[in-house]
């Protein structure tokens, strides 16, 4: 589970820069684009500490779950009431994508939380 969170983390943290640096190209830059890289720096250092000390793998792993759902519940619930009057820009692509990594780490994790339950 370290892997998955690096990886989403990874990608959480180039989706924050690209979303800012095409921010800067278009002239209208925004530090709130690189919050999906806020959210990614932290649960890509989870992952790292969870490979360097396993004796708190479980805790920095449920912490990475965590941060995931708190970034994937921060867009849902900034998007869910306008749904119906949404209008695709660069802003609601990169929150849906960030909304999608966080879920789909949030669900993986679930997943391998009830694995280890039920193999120990």
């Amino acid at each position: 589970m370290p892997g998955t969170s690096i990886l989403i983390g990874r990608l959480l943290v180039v989706l924050g820069i690209a979303g800012y640096g095409y921010g800067l190209f278009a002239g209208t830059a925004s530090v709130t684009a690189l919050i999906p890289a806020f959210f990614g720096i932290v649960i890509l250092a989870l992952g790292h500490l969870a490979k360097a000390k396993e004796n708190l793998r479980k805790h920095l792993m449920h912490a990475a779950v965590l941060v995931a759902l708190l970034g994937f519940i921060a867009v849902a619930a900034r998007l869910a009431p306008r749904i119906s009057s949404i209008e695709m820009s660069v802003a609601v692509v990169s929150q849906l994508l960030m909304a999608l990594l966080c879920l789909a780490f949030v669900i993986m994790a679930v997943r391998s939380f009830i694995a280890a339950r039920s193999e120990g």
